[in-house]
């Protein structure tokens, strides 16, 4: 009888030890795959990033709102003359977020312009 009880918690640990270490097998097991699963679609991303690559290419020419002229600032989404006249009229900027926070835009239109304007310091 106690060699059967002995059997029995013997057997009950090693089951309750590898029931423990299965979700851990589990995800190591998952992530593996997984990881290799990502590779082709990080493959298949290569050349959205190209795509993106001439945006990328006009985030660098931003529009300097401390020199830009009416017509470059006239030509932005959501800024017309007046607005691209009070631009000027408000200059200098230490930065862009100076065009809301000066009362020049509204922030709807900013909203739209932002990722398109600089304000450079000389």
């Amino acid at each position: 009888m106690r060699r059967f009880t002995l059997a029995s918690l013997t057997a009950a640990a090693l089951t309750l030890g590898l029931l423990a270490s299965a979700p851990s097998m589990a995800q190591s097991t998952q992530t593996a795959p997984s990881s290799s699963k990502m590779a082709p679609s990080n493959k298949m991303m290569a050349p959205a990033a190209t795509k993106t690559s001439p945006t990328a290419g006009a985030k660098t020419e931003l529009l300097d709102i401390n020199s830009a002229s009416a017509d470059e600032l006239d030509a932005l989404p959501g800024v017309g003359k007046a607005y691209s006249a009070a631009i000027i009229k408000g200059r200098p900027y230490k930065g862009k977020d100076d065009l809301v926070q000066k009362k020049i835009v509204p922030q709807k239109t900013y909203d739209g312009i932002k990722d398109k304007i600089i304000a450079k310091q000389k």
